[in-house]
């Protein structure tokens, strides 16, 4: 095995080379969704979505701040993520594609939050915003979770630029 290596001296960012670094931890997919005021359903691909405590029950993701839905976030107050099951790779293409209704043809509800909820995923969580934080060249999200629910299944994972499934490793 050949270790690469990338050095940060000064300012000066190895983006192509943090991008492969970052890309070896192995995240799950989620679809992250929200209605505006005016009842526009928007929603996007996130593998940055990720928990930070059970008491108080929060969870972040984060948008890059030039994403044309992140005005959409910041004023919904709200949104929703949809983990997804290892067989809706399809949804999460379609979801980091941009399109006028990525929510068309796709079965779905809305939640108490009025944010869409996905059919088939393995989770959801309803948050409501509970602070936004500086991230960079990204917003960060934090939500308070409102409400949650899940199914069993396998989730879609995805590692170093691919989409993946679990393999289960024998116990030791």
């Amino acid at each position: 095995m050949t270790l690469q290596i990338c050095t940060f001296e000064g300012d000066a960012v190895d983006a192509p080379g943090l991008r492969q670094v970052l890309g070896r931890f192995a995240t799950g997919v989620a679809v992250i969704a929200t209605r505006t005021s005016e009842g526009k359903l928007e929603g996007l691909t996130a593998n940055s979505f990720a928990a930070v405590s059970l008491d108080p029950p929060l969870v972040l993701w984060s948008l890059r701040r030039d994403a044309p839905s992140l005005p959409s976030f910041q004023r919904a107050g709200v949104f929703a993520v949809n983990v997804l099951a290892a067989q809706q790779r399809e949804l999460s293409r379609r979801f980091a594609t941009p399109a006028a209704d990525k929510f068309s043809a796709v079965p779905h509800e809305l939640g108490e939050s009025g944010c869409p909820l996905i059919e088939g995923c393995l989770a959801w969580l309803e948050c409501r915003i509970d602070s936004m934080v500086d991230g960079g060249d990204h917003l960060i999200f934090i939500g308070r979770v409102r409400r949650a629910s899940f199914s069993e299944g396998e989730p879609l994972i995805f590692s170093a630029g691919r989409y993946c499934r679990t393999a289960a490793l024998a116990d030791f």
